[in-house]
């Protein structure tokens, strides 16, 4: 059973609260600590696989042939704000493998980012799938397609080899067997994989630590994760809770949140893992359920919980902007 995570205070009463599953793994799969029951949670991972989708750009040798970037490497992993850096890095990307934006699938809004949508509506500018928050991945998705020589007109499909490879990159990371990952389709029209809460976390952990998986795909995941977290901006943006988490942590995490209230980071150079899937969905609960995971592991000091105050309990707010509440974490890792 899913377990209360965290609570939304308004004056004085809980006013609401989210209820989830949370566990912290090891990269040779021992379930460390956990919250509900993780092991029977099966969710979508959603964006939090897009490091793991990478792996094979690297793998294949599409990465070395286009010298591809750290910062290119990391707009790969991201759900971006649609900043200009990330349109002229996915442009870039683009531009390197020979195709423009016409040929992305990913579908098309308005940035995340309220400054460059404003800019946009300003300037009477429609937005294109390079403005997407997965043109980015998809950017990669095109990369290994034109590496290997495969149709760029239809990798979204879950028969392509491009999707074949992404399955069977989370399958390795996450010790499962690529035909028990459940298929959905993701927002961006790409198909989105089904997994324990408990394996989400075992991908996480093996994404810092991929030893066990043969050379090819450790040195993959040191690159995408030294990319990250040289990048941090690229992966997110502005304001954002991976980008500040990166920022501040200065390169001892990676971490990449996914939608319907699912967020992963992994320990780097320790081999550890950890995921969150909120039961709701609601996103708002993923900033303090992690960064309370973080200190109740004693992984943050002082400095680092002021630095990222305003994701580990933000501040509820009226339209007037007075101060009437607050959101804040409520559990206790349960240790194995």
């Amino acid at each position: 059973m899913s377990e209360k995570l965290v609570e939304i205070i308004r004056g004085n009463m809980i006013e609401s609260f989210h209820r989830g599953d949370l566990a912290v793994v090891d990269s040779d799969g021992n379930l460390l600590y956990s919250v509900g029951s993780p092991r029977e949670k099966v969710a979508f991972i959603r964006s939090s696989s897009k490091p793991i989708q990478a792996i094979p750009v690297i793998t294949s040798g599409a990465a070395d042939r286009y010298q591809f970037t750290d910062a290119e490497l990391a707009v790969f992993c991201a759900s971006h704000s649609g900043e200009p850096v990330h349109i002229e890095t996915v442009q870039s990307i683009l531009s390197k493998i020979g195709l423009t934006d016409s040929a992305l699938q990913c579908g098309r809004h308005l940035p995340f980012n309220k400054q460059a949508a404003n800019a946009m509506i300003q300037n009477q500018q429609e937005p294109t799938e390079v403005h997407c928050n997965c043109s980015g991945k998809h950017s990669g998705m095109l990369a290994l397609a034109q590496h290997m020589g495969w149709d760029v007109s239809n990798y979204i499909n879950i028969d392509h080899p491009v999707q074949q490879a992404m399955r069977q990159s989370m399958a390795d990371f996450a010790g499962m067997a690529a035909e028990d990952i459940a298929i959905g389709t993701d927002g961006c029209g790409v198909p989105v994989f089904g997994l324990p809460v408990y394996n989400m976390a075992l991908a996480w952990a093996r994404l810092t630590k991929a030893d066990s998986l043969g050379e090819d795909k450790a040195v993959a995941a040191r690159r995408i994760t030294q990319a990250m977290t040289k990048c941090p901006q690229l992966v997110a943006g502005t304001g954002r809770l991976c980008t500040a988490l990166m920022t501040h942590l200065n390169g001892r995490v990676v971490a990449k949140s996914g939608a319907e209230g699912v967020y992963c980071v992994g320990i780097l150079n320790q081999g550890i893992g950890i995921a969150v899937k909120i039961e709701d969905g609601n996103g708002r609960a993923t900033g303090p359920a992690i960064i309370e995971t973080l200190r109740q592991m004693d992984l943050l000091t002082e400095e680092d919980l002021t630095n990222l105050q305003s994701f580990h309990q933000p501040t509820v707010y009226n339209h007037r902007r007075d101060v009437v509440g607050q959101s804040r974490a409520v559990f206790t890792l349960q240790k194995h």
